[in-house]
């Protein structure tokens, strides 16, 4: 139905193309709607066969999740440590609040 329904607005897009008022967009849509109205008998049957694969396998073969996952590591955090870069990123903090300070006075 839907192939019936994408390839009636191809044509309809082939109309316009065609006339004296059509554009190069409207020969993309004839190009598209086709694809537009095959892909939901793709999708039914790609998930057809996802089901017949599904049901073939035996119960053992499927992958058993554990009901509690397993414990993860923590990473390793290291100690905070001052540098030169803190210094400089304080003084670049303290450099913004003074243009702050200037944009509230000029503000006011």
């Amino acid at each position: 139905m839907s192939l019936l329904v994408c390839c009636g607005l191809a044509w309809w897009q082939w109309d316009r193309f065609t006339s004296a008022n059509g554009t190069f967009q409207n020969l993309g849509y004839v190009l598209q709607w086709p694809l537009f109205g095959l892909f939901p008998a793709f999708m039914f049957w790609r998930i057809r066969k996802l089901r017949e694969k599904a049901e073939a396998e035996e119960p053992g073969q499927q992958e058993v999740k554990p009901a509690v996952p397993a414990p993860r590591p923590r990473p390793v955090v290291a100690e905070a440590t001052t540098t030169d870069e803190d210094e400089e990123l304080a003084a670049y903090n303290r450099y913004l609040r003074e243009l702050n300070a200037r944009d509230q006075q000029a503000a006011e």
